[in-house]
């Protein structure tokens, strides 16, 4: 609880409160359309290039068992979180998909508050973290629209014409189709990642004292203005995902804390420090509101987006900011 209450009392925290109250009373208060835009592309090369540069000073044995941790809990969780639904909510295939993409998938900006939750605490943690971001969110995505695929598929082919006594020839139905993967691989939010990432790789810290005035200096201060407007859009989807009653809600609020304990153990298990840990916790708790739901739009249309994107903006990522950062920390000291 004292954890909790020193991250509320963070600007970071702060100003993300502040836009939700803004929303919650029908401030004017807006952040125009560019601007919003801007930032969400700040965030993402600032992440990717200070991962890549970092990753730079790291041979591949060193990260490749971290690695094969993080893409265990990307194949894992979106597969879990479909079982989950389907089993226990008994919901359609379509919606259970995007809700399996975006609770797979990671929020870049709740790793960026993870980030400053540890720096204010002084707890170290592996600097090739940022590489694992984009690691865990391409496939999450893949196996969740591939797991789509082959219920497609199955139900098409249950659905053929008979002929006589044999089924008529059909040519193979595709698991997946090319723009899943061009959504996946070259969407904004994971070229940029990727993009960046590899630049920091390449160039090494002879990057730093070009990119740290802007990239490095000013990233906490830019974050605030992010978090600003992303609590003023958390507001206006909470009265959205009011409608689909309390049983979505809680489970919007028990994945993160499940999968944040599942993150926690792999990141103990494959050798990470305790701050590491909690960054692969908090990843693996985390819900995309980004790179998902634009794949989503494109590969699955008939997923409701106020069902996949309301959970993961107005219940997880608030939950996650204001609870789940400092809890998957204190969850982690049981194992340091």
């Amino acid at each position: 609880m004292e954890i909790i209450l020193q991250n509320l009392l963070s600007p970071i925290i702060l100003f993300f409160i502040l836009g939700i109250v803004a929303s919650l009373f029908k401030s004017d208060l807006s952040f125009p359309s560019g601007l919003s835009e801007a930032l969400s592309i700040y965030l993402l090369i600032a992440i990717g290039i200070k991962g890549g540069i970092e990753l730079s000073n790291y041979s591949f044995q060193t990260v490749i068992t971290p690695l094969a941790g993080t893409l265990f809990l990307g194949i894992l969780t979106p597969v879990l979180t479909l079982v989950i639904l389907k089993v226990f909510f008994k919901m359609d295939l379509h919606n259970a998909i995007g809700l399996a993409a975006t609770y797979g998938s990671v929020s870049i900006v709740t790793y960026g508050a993870a980030i400053a939750f540890l720096g204010d605490f002084g707890v170290s943690y592996e600097s090739f973290m940022s590489a694992m971001v984009v690691v865990m969110e391409i496939p999450a995505i893949l196996v969740a629209l591939i797991l789509f695929g082959m219920a497609q598929s199955k139900k098409k082919q249950q659905d053929m014409p008979v002929q006589g006594v044999g089924i008529v020839a059909q040519s193979p139905i595709p698991l997946i189709d090319k723009s899943i993967l061009r959504e996946s691989f070259f969407g904004k939010s994971v070229l940029l990642l990727l993009g960046s990432l590899l630049v920091g790789l390449v160039t090494g810290e002879e990057a730093i004292p070009i990119v740290q005035p802007l990239f490095m200096d000013m990233y906490y201060s830019i974050l605030i203005l992010f978090l600003l407007n992303m609590g003023l859009i958390a507001g206006k989807r909470l009265s959205v995902i009011k409608e689909h009653g309390i049983k979505l809600i809680s489970l919007g609020i028990v994945i993160p804390v499940v999968y944040g304990v599942l993150g926690i153990v792999t990141g103990y298990v494959v050798g990470l420090s305790q701050g590491g840990a909690t960054l692969m916790g908090v990843l693996a708790a985390s819900a995309s509101y980004i790179a998902a739901p634009a794949a989503l739009r494109a590969s699955v249309p008939k997923a409701n987006p106020s069902i996949y994107l309301g959970l993961a903006l107005g219940i997880t990522f608030p939950f996650n900011l204001i609870v789940g950062i400092p809890l998957m920390y204190a969850i982690s000291q049981w194992f340091y």
